[in-house]
């Protein structure tokens, strides 16, 4: 699966989740599987847990996570 395929997989809607990027519509953020991930989760760990998610749905949340890094320059914010 390329990564728009991967990216069409996210969807924005302000009656799910308050606009929250979320996955396919469901009720699960993106922010959430990406600590769920990152909290040391397998993927097998995940879809058993959460069996309407998908193997794709994972690989999605890191596609989007690695499209908002890519970054061309960070300004420094000084309060």
């Amino acid at each position: 699966m390329n990564e728009a395929d991967l990216l069409s997989r996210i969807t924005i809607s302000p009656e799910i989740c308050h606009g929250k990027p979320c996955i396919r519509g469901l009720r699960y953020p993106v922010e959430n599987v990406l600590e769920w991930l990152g909290s040391g989760m397998t993927h097998d760990e995940i879809l058993a847990d959460f069996p309407d998610l998908e193997r794709e749905d994972l690989q999605a949340a890191m596609a989007w996570a690695t499209r908002l890094a890519r970054t061309r320059r960070l300004e420094v914010v000084r309060a």
